[in-house]
C-alpha cells in the first residue's frame, strides 16, 4: 500500500515535530512548512493526501491556504483540517464553503488529530471507490 502523504502547516515548530512524530510511526509521509505560502507551493508540487494546518500564521494564514487550494484545480479536492487557537473559531459558514474536514483546538492531542486523519482518509477512499 502506498504510503500516505501529510502536509504540516505551523509557524510553531514544536507542535509540526510532535505532529510528524506521532504520523510517522503510524506510517504516513511527512511533509512541513511553516506558513501558508510555503504549503501552498508544496500542495501544488506534492499533492498530499491531507493537509493540517494552522489558522494563524504569517505570510498567509491557514484560511488563505484554503482559499488558494480550492481555487486550483489540482489541488480543490485535498482535505484540509485546521488548528485553531480557542479565540480563533472558524465559523460553520466557513467550514462549508471552504469543504474543511475538521477544525482541532490548541492544545490537542497527536493521537486525537491522527484518528481524525485516519477517519478523513478511509471517507475519502470510501466515496472514491463508490464513483
Amino acid at each position: 500500500m502506498e504510503q500516505k502523504k501529510v502536509l504540516i502547516v505551523d509557524d510553531e515548530i514544536h507542535i509540526v515535530h510532535v505532529v510528524a512524530i506521532k504520523l510517522r510511526n503510524n506510517g504516513y509521509e511527512v511533509i512541513s512548512a511553516n506558513n501558508g505560502a510555503e504549503a501552498y507551493e508544496l500542495a501544488c508540487d506534492i499533492k498530499p493526501d491531507i493537509i493540517v494546518t494552522d489558522f494563524q500564521m504569517p505570510v498567509m494564514t491557514g484560511m488563505e491556504l484554503v482559499e488558494k487550494l480550492r481555487e486550483n484545480e489540482q489541488t480543490k479536492n485535498i482535505p484540509v483540517i485546521m488548528l485553531t487557537a480557542r479565540s480563533f473559531a472558524v465559523t460553520k459558514e466557513q467550514r462549508e464553503q471552504l469543504h474543511i474536514s475538521d477544525c482541532l483546538s490548541k492544545p490537542f492531542s497527536p493521537r486525537e488529530l491522527l484518528v481524525n486523519i485516519e477517519d478523513i482518509l478511509y471517507q475519502n477512499e470510501l466515496v472514491a471507490e463508490a464513483k
